[in-house]
């Protein structure tokens, strides 16, 4: 490329009409651009207006992701000061769509992709990346992609989608983000027999083939990128599980779908006492569905209680968990290694039967499918609780176990509800309810950059239940009074640097930090953030 299309042509320095004359005359390319001037606030109302023109969801996720391909400081600060606006495009529930139509809408590369033919070569080829100082890293296999399964290599949208939250929420450069999809396959007939579908032809390779191939990717990490954190995501449950057990306490890494949801979880049952008026280590809890999801929140509200005193047995025995076949119980034989600690002693029972018999005082839907939580689950909680806290965290919104209009009308205005994808404010009977939205892009944002920014070595239960807690504390009194267990989504960036100082200190605390402590802990993280302003 020649040296003066460079600035034009290249996304991270590309001012487009912000270039003013002096600077046009200096980097040769005068006469390349309209007369005018415009300053980025222009340049900003401009892609606003524009955006806000198409009808789609998906056309604004494409214009967006165009916009980066273009110019990155005007698209980071395009999303930052509309976050709240903007995340339901960028991220779910409308990447869920992007990532059913990736090969269909594909135009320009923005991830690193490895497959069983790159076996003996990923540090090799992973050196074709062009940039060298990478600090956090999203990976997925695409077999679980948020609730809508198999999407093979289209699942790249996903990494690409938290990596963009890394920079927007917590202000990551993002030349220092690799999104990565290992594409070892698919099972997905349709895509398969798709002729636009750009992933590896092929069924998904499984057992030793596939964790050597993980495992090489890890190690190449390891060599090429050492400061880098490694998040997993939307990986299969027993993967999942598999290979966080494996590099949890080797490498700087944690999986987004089972700690990251336990923890801006755990923060909004913290924050739901102080509107039941309930203590913590006392409630008994209920899931739907029993994944990675719904067990690494109970791994994690174990881990709490255990904190407040209680030994781990007895902890447990206030989390109970229904699956399709029923109560999770000791004498069912088709469970999974990371149900067994949830298997209590009881008879078998109907999801319904278990909320009349165990009587939880909060219900939390892992399901990954529709209208689980009924009219008659809801009434029956709302009859055991004067205040029944709901949380529907499937996504996208359609996979919802429940809307928020349900969980306020059938409850009669008294559920305290939390959801995974966002829901409109609910008006019921004069009054308004403004539903929070327990997106983990309240968690992972700000724990990446507080363990980047210490240079921890690993990251432990202790950090997610530090995030927890901080993030709990930071929901006012308003936010209670509206229905919210989350602070709002434009005070996220602030949530994200409290979130990343607390994280920080802790690992100073528990000596886990690798970076001198100079000054203060925040003002060491400020210095890092990423300034899309010019």
């Amino acid at each position: 490329m020649d040296n003066n299309l460079h600035w034009l042509k290249h996304n991270k320095f590309n001012k487009s009409t912000a270039f003013t004359h002096d600077e046009r005359d200096e980097k040769a390319i005068r006469g390349l651009l309209p007369y005018a001037v415009s300053t980025q606030m222009v340049q900003v109302k401009r892609v606003l207006r524009n955006l806000r023109k198409k009808t789609s969801n998906i056309d604004k996720y494409s214009y967006l992701s165009a916009l980066q391909s273009r110019n990155e400081r005007l698209f980071y600060r395009v999303l930052i000061e509309n976050i709240e606006e903007l995340l339901p495009i960028v991220y779910t529930p409308t990447v869920g769509e992007a990532c059913r139509e990736y090969s269909h809408l594909f135009s320009e590369t923005k991830g690193f992709y490895i497959t069983p033919d790159d076996r003996g070569m990923i540090s090799k080829i992973l050196k074709n990346w062009p940039e060298e100082d990478i600090r956090v890293i999203v990976v997925t296999d695409g077999q679980r992609i948020l609730g809508l399964g198999d999407l093979g290599a289209n699942g790249m949208g996903i990494p690409i989608g938290k990596l963009m939250l890394y920079s927007a929420c917590a202000g990551i450069d993002p030349a220092q983000c690799l999104p990565v999809m290992i594409d070892i396959g698919t099972n997905n007939q349709q895509l398969l027999d798709d002729p636009f579908y750009l992933g590896y032809p092929h069924k998904r390779i499984e057992g030793s083939a596939y964790f050597e191939l993980v495992d090489e990717f890890i190690l190449s990490v390891q060599q090429l990128y050492p400061k880098a954190m490694i998040q997993f995501e939307d990986f299969l449950t027993p993967n999942a599980y598999g290979l966080l057990k494996t590099y949890k306490n080797k490498v700087l890494c944690f999986n987004d779908d089972i700690q990251g949801t336990a923890s801006v979880a755990l923060a909004g049952i913290y924050a739901s006492t102080r509107i039941t008026k309930k203590s913590f280590s006392t409630l008994t809890i209920m899931f739907l569905g029993a994944g990675s999801a719904a067990t690494g929140i109970a791994d994690l509200i174990a881990y709490a209680l255990e904190k407040e005193g209680l030994n781990p047995k007895d902890a447990r025995q206030h989390l109970w968990f229904v699956d399709v076949n029923g109560l999770v119980v000791a004498d069912r034989t088709d469970l999974l290694e990371h149900n067994l600690p949830y298997a209590h002693e009881h008879e078998k029972l109907t999801f319904v039967e278990a909320i009349k018999s165990i009587k939880p005082d909060i219900l939390i839907g892992a399901t990954g499918a529709a209208g689980t939580f009924t009219q008659e689950v809801i009434e029956t909680m709302s009859q055991i609780n004067e205040r029944p806290v709901i949380f529907a965290l499937s996504n996208p919104t359609a996979n919802a176990e429940c809307t928020a209009e349900q969980a306020y009308t059938w409850s009669q205005g008294n559920a305290v509800f939390v959801s995974g994808s966002p829901f409109d404010i609910v008006q019921l009977n004069g009054k308004s309810y403004d539903p929070g939205q327990g997106n983990n892009a309240y968690i992972f944002p700000g724990l990446g950059l507080g363990v980047t920014a210490c240079a921890a070595t690993f990251i432990p239960d202790e950090f997610f239940l530090t995030a927890a807690q901080t993030l709990a504390d930071l929901v006012t009194e308003e936010d209670l009074h509206h229905g919210s267990l989350y602070p709002p989504i434009r005070d996220i960036r602030d949530v994200s640097l409290q979130i990343a100082e607390s994280v920080a200190e802790k690992a100073y605390e528990m000596n886990l930090a690798k970076a001198p402590r100079k000054g203060s802990i925040r003002g060491m993280i400020e210095a890092l953030l990423y300034d899309p302003y010019y």
